[in-house]
């Protein structure tokens, strides 16, 4: 692209200040401990016979110490003789086949050996009844078949709606658990009735299948677990609008109102559902959820391994690398994408050769008078907000904030053949 290259020359990439957020971390030690104490207090597991079979239902997302917290209620199923197995749930997501699911899990360091009891992945389905809106209700079938069904989730702010309910024990019962086929049913309406759809189908499986409880899972600002709740099945409906209260309050934040121009060094699905959280960028698919900074141009240089080359949510981007491009599995992200019904995060930016063609685009492109004065952030990606870089236009802002400090700078980005330098820890 040898025409971009030279339209871009005269475009100076400002100088740059590396800043330090602190946020609040409330980290909990005693994973083991609060797990086995809370399981082997349930009242409903009083009823269960020795040996009865509880499937485990474990989901795709990177749950920070997933492995351990499932291996701990596993264990502590074990220690009160009853006979626990895993089974996927995970929708759509490892395309959507109880191979790649398995192996999904495998990543997640949750395998037989690992975790001490059977995986088994699955994406076969009963149909348990119809919602009144006409909608079917599908139960993972090899779930079905268990005595008692348990779900690990954490609970966080969705993506793509805003409500009561939203990522948790409640979609996992309802999407997760219905396979790929549930997940389109309950996508079906589109995500303004999807709350109201979750909590129906999550109703009918609380009636109509055996749920012994949820492990509710949040998270700090820095990605710890902070928060490990054992609910049972018939208070999971009541209990997980509050814990998502205490969610939404632990989540960071890149602290800048208006930005101009919005580097993501890394997109992923071990990152956000939709590669890049909307509720740090601000860039939403749907209207049905809001927030987060006004950005100018938003631009994403790379996709992580452990997403496969799905790169759902690519279309909130203006701008992108050819080295990201080139990573795509279409197949992968458009299954995705047709099961959430929303075309627009499958959708492609503009493609670029390199790193430093895609900065200066995003500023040329930023309708800044004074390109030396734009508003320029880049991050890690938007799981990670501890450390950031910014222009000298937001130093004196960001400096203002007491959990701000600046590490250093100015200094210029430096590039290697067209590719940024690595600089966050």
């Amino acid at each position: 692209m040898k025409a971009v290259t030279s339209y871009l020359k005269e475009i100076k990439i400002p100088p740059v200040y590396k800043i330090k957020q602190k946020f609040p971390s409330n980290r909990l030690t005693n994973i083991e401990e609060s797990c086995h104490k809370q399981i082997e207090s349930l009242a409903c597991l009083k009823a269960l016979k020795p040996e009865a079979r509880i499937a485990v239902a474990v989901g795709s997302r990177g749950v920070a110490n997933i492995s351990r917290i499932t291996a701990s209620v596993v264990a502590a199923l074990r220690q009160l003789e009853f006979a626990p197995y895993i089974v996927s749930a995970m929708a759509s997501h490892g395309r959507a086949s109880a191979e790649g699911q398995q192996e999904l899990l495998a990543e997640l360091g949750i395998t037989e050996e690992s975790i001490g009891c059977p995986v088994r992945a699955s994406v076969d389905v009963i149909e348990i009844g119809t919602l009144e809106n006409g909608l079917p209700v599908y139960m993972d079938k090899v779930a079905s078949q268990a005595d008692g069904i348990v779900v690990i989730n954490r609970i966080k702010t969705h993506t793509a709606f805003h409500g009561t309910y939203e990522s948790g024990l409640v979609k996992m019962l309802a999407i997760g658990l219905g396979n790929h086929i549930g997940a389109k049913t309950c996508h079906q309406l589109g995500f303004g009735q999807m709350e109201e759809t979750i909590i129906a189908s999550t109703k009918m499986k609380l009636e109509k299948c055996s749920i012994l409880f949820g492990v509710a899972v949040i998270e700090d600002s820095c990605e710890n677990v902070s928060i490990i709740e054992v609910i049972e099945g018939k208070q999971i409906l009541v209990r997980e609008p509050e814990l998502l209260k205490i969610a939404k309050n632990n989540m960071p934040s890149i602290g800048i109102k208006d930005i101009d121009v919005l580097v993501v060094d890394r997109m992923g699905k071990e990152i956000s559902g939709d590669g890049m959280d909307p509720n740090i960028t601000g860039r939403y698919a749907t209207p049905y959820a809001a927030g987060g900074p006004t950005v100018g141009k938003l631009a994403v240089l790379s996709v992580t391994e452990k997403s496969h080359g799905n790169v759902i949510g690519i279309g909130l981007a203006d701008i992108c690398t050819r080295r990201l491009y080139d990573e795509i599995d279409f197949e992968t992200t458009y299954v995705n994408s047709l099961t959430a019904t929303v075309t627009s995060v499958a959708r492609l930016p503009m493609v670029l050769e390199t790193d430093y063609d895609v900065i200066r685009a995003s500023i040329l492109t930023s309708n800044v008078l004074d390109f030396n004065t734009v508003r320029f952030v880049r991050i890690r990606d938007t799981l990670h907000l501890g450390e950031m870089l910014i222009s000298e236009s937001l130093r004196d802002e960001m400096a203002s904030k007491a959990n701000v400090t600046i590490l250093e700078g100015p200094f210029e980005m430096k590039f290697h053949n067209g590719r940024v330098q690595e600089v966050f820890s």
